[in-house]
């Protein structure tokens, strides 16, 4: 059971909007603390969304950028996880992780803002971009594994699944406003003021956090072992064949990914001929992918198996990838982005409803700061790569072979990954083993974050 806590005049508006649609008693949403992290969520997924197009509307519009540039912008902002996703997970492990979660947050508010700033005293240029996206990297490494340790506090073990598919929910819904009213104001303002919106919309999320809470006790310690803790957390990933696993099919779904990424937005502009406009319109097609995904994903995934879900959104993008590298540029050229877009939608949420639920479900609580941040570090190295691969392929070859090199590549992926015994007989989520051989600092006793549920 997830705990009651005091509910304020806005919690008891939502609880009969919740009661006129007929929300279960037992929903998720009907819990306080669940929902104030699901709502601010939801906010900053809208704001999200304005940025995903902005920024590289920004770059591939105003600051004319090459391929080769839209794949370093790219690469900048996977940099921060690569250098560091490990010494994070270290640290993370022995503070408490909503504060950290709320403080990037705000981080994020100041750098997207720090764009139409620069703008508006005519400095903005590829530079200054590059280190927006650096820090933008940095925080989704140290709050972004923070802010997925807060889910598991709030929510039982069992039900991760389903909590996450309810928070692809909220991304998605904000998918479906969100490139439509991005589109809009890029229009109206600019790519570069559009950011602004992002920023408020950030603070509005941070303020909602504030109101979670959460009980953790923690146990510091003298924090003289850094190395022995953060060896031990690659030691626990390493010692368990299904994050290994997870670990290589995912990080090779992220290279593919993100060669797509790089040109995707130079094609739909320059070989489409979309406008920013038309773009954030055809963007509502990926709201409406995650939004069916995230609809039916719990349901998939208990039929079919986390293991077998996870490995059918590969197969998913792939289909997307390869339809639009062989894509007309005329009307049916335009369709095959939306439906590129629709399919990564639904691809994504299967593919990380189930990862994240996965990794979650076989860790001790002392270990899931360690433990996300190997894991997101693993996945993360092959991006960088594959986001300067596209940005070549696109620069010298053709905008069309970086998508093919995704849409191939990852039809291959789902071939492989279904070798992987490890993933493929995963039925049901795995139980943890609170068993584990760890360092003196990290022992339960000395490091004990206790989930609100009890667990």
């Amino acid at each position: 059971m997830l705990p009651k806590r005091h509910s304020t005049s806005f919690d008891r508006l939502l609880d009969r909007l919740l009661d006129l649609i007929r929300l279960p008693a037992g929903d998720l949403l009907r819990n306080l603390v669940y929902r104030r992290l699901w709502t601010s969520i939801l906010i900053s997924s809208l704001g999200g969304q304005i940025t995903l197009l902005a920024l590289p509307l920004t770059a591939a519009i105003l600051l004319h950028a090459s391929p080769t540039q839209m794949g370093l912008l790219t690469a900048m902002e996977l940099a921060p996880f690569v250098l560091f996703s490990l010494p994070a997970g270290v640290w993370l492990d022995r503070v408490r992780k909503l504060p950290v979660y709320i403080v990037g947050e705000v981080t994020l508010a100041v750098a997207v803002a720090s764009v139409p700033v620069a703008a508006w005293m005519g400095w903005l240029g590829m530079p200054w971009l590059y280190f927006v996206g650096f820090l933008l990297g940095t925080v989704y490494t140290i709050a972004g594994s923070a802010s997925q340790i807060v889910l598991t506090q709030v929510v039982s073990r069992d039900r991760l699944v389903e909590a996450h598919a309810k928070n692809a929910l909220a991304s998605s819904g904000a998918e479906v406003a969100g490139p439509g009213v991005a589109g809009a104001l890029i229009k109206l303002v600019g790519a570069p003021l559009a950011l602004a919106v992002d920023a408020l919309l950030l603070l509005v999320s941070a303020l909602i956090l504030r109101g979670v809470k959460v009980t953790e006790t923690l146990h510091r310690g003298d924090g003289s072992h850094f190395w022995r803790d953060l060896k031990d957390g690659i030691a626990f990933v390493r010692g368990k064949p299904m994050l290994v696993s997870l670990a290589c099919a995912v990080g090779g779904w992220q290279m593919f990914n993100q060669a797509a990424q790089v040109v995707q937005i130079l094609f739909a502009t320059r070989v489409l001929g979309l406008s920013a406009q038309s773009v954030g319109l055809s963007y509502i097609a990926l709201g409406a992918g995650t939004v069916l995904a995230s609809a039916i994903g719990h349901r998939v995934s208990a039929r079919i198996g986390p293991g077998p879900c996870l490995i059918s959104g590969f197969l998913i993008c792939g289909i997307g990838w390869s339809v639009l590298c062989v894509a007309p540029a005329n009307a049916a050229g335009v369709a095959a982005f939306a439906f590129t877009l629709f399919m990564f939608g639904v691809g994504t949420v299967f593919i990380f409803i189930n990862f994240l639920s996965l990794r979650q479900a076989v860790t001790p609580g002392p270990l899931l700061g360690r433990m996300t941040s190997t894991m997101r570090w693993l996945i993360l190295i092959p991006a960088g790569p594959g986001a300067l691969i596209g940005g070549w392929l696109g620069e010298h070859v053709s905008l069309r072979a970086a998508l093919a090199f995704a849409g191939i590549g990852a039809l291959l992926l789902a071939a492989l990954a279904w070798q992987l015994r490890a993933i493929r007989t995963v039925r049901q989520l795995p139980k943890v083993e609170e068993e584990v051989e760890l360092g003196a600092e990290a022992q339960p006793g000395a490091l004990n974050l206790q989930p609100v549920n009890g667990n």
